[in-house]
């Protein structure tokens, strides 16, 4: 190939990559532009981008009203125990996976591989059945449970995946000089995996922060619901209070936005570093 079309190659891939980056970034940016707007402004013809009514009236209801304010709480509370359990649990699971060979292990891997495959949809209705029995309708737990058990999969798989590339030697050497195969996990191979423990983290965050069907189902009252329920209710029966939408999905996205901007580096070692067996 020439040098002119290589030069042809590269613009076409540059253009292409503007294009889609528009694309992508153009929901986003009206998105911030609308909460500065009154609702008037937000459908006007033509689009009026800058507003010159430019107002921070949106945000302002918002964090002033106790009910939105105890949204955004009940996520956070949600994601962050999601997170520390789903961890939890998947590094003592891939543990087991990577190290140890028992019955029944390739049954088990590919059970919890078809999981994936399953729509939460199609589960909804006997769900709901069962948190209803178990008592927990209208709670934390339910929430907390439910998020789990979607999460868990993939996080186990992408552990394990992680801690095959960790040799086992690591393990002997603990216990070579009188520690323990629990010691050997949390002193040693848990500080290494820190970037995939980070990816499988992020993940699980991002799952149970965004998740809105599961959220609106299994709870009944405003005190007990999520962030993406919350941006829903401001849908009223006559009225929508669009300014108000946009600056609660505003605030709403900086958290993943923010665990993404600092973590990034880790994030993409972490889900990368599983894909070869060293």
């Amino acid at each position: 190939m020439t040098g002119k079309k290589k030069w042809y190659v590269k613009a076409l891939i540059v253009i292409a990559l503007v294009i889609g980056a528009l694309f992508a970034g153009f929901p986003i940016l009206w998105m911030v532009l609308s909460s500065f707007k009154p609702n008037v402004e937000i459908f006007a013809w033509p689009p009026i981008w800058i507003s010159k009514n430019f107002s921070l009236e949106a945000y302002t209801a918002i964090l002033q009203n106790s009910g939105q304010v105890r949204f955004f709480i009940n996520s956070y509370f949600i994601a962050i125990v999601v997170v520390i359990f789903t961890l939890g649990i998947s590094i003592l699971a891939s543990y087991s996976f990577s190290r140890f060979d028992f019955p029944g292990k390739s049954l088990l891997n590919t059970l919890i591989i078809s999981v994936q495959a399953v729509p939460p949809i199609t589960l909804l209705i006997p769900y709901l059945s069962l948190i209803v029995a178990m008592k927990l309708y209208n709670t934390y737990g339910a929430l907390i449970l439910t998020y789990m058990l979607f999460t868990l999969p993939y996080a186990i798989l992408m552990t394990t995946g992680y801690l095959n590339t960790l040799p086992k030697d690591l393990d002997e050497a603990v216990m070579i000089d009188g520690g323990s195969r629990f010691r050997a996990l949390w002193t040693i191979l848990v500080p290494i995996s820190v970037p995939g423990l980070i990816s499988v983290g992020m993940y699980t965050f991002m799952q149970a922060w965004n998740e809105y069907l599961f959220a609106l189902t299994l709870t009944k009252t405003n005190n007990m619901r999520t962030v993406p329920v919350g941006i829903n209710m401001l849908m009223g029966q006559h009225s929508y209070q669009w300014n108000e939408m946009m600056a609660m999905s505003v605030i709403g996205s900086l958290p993943v936005l923010i665990l993404f901007l600092f973590f990034q580096r880790y994030f993409i070692a972490g889900m990368t570093a599983g894909a070869v067996k060293s």
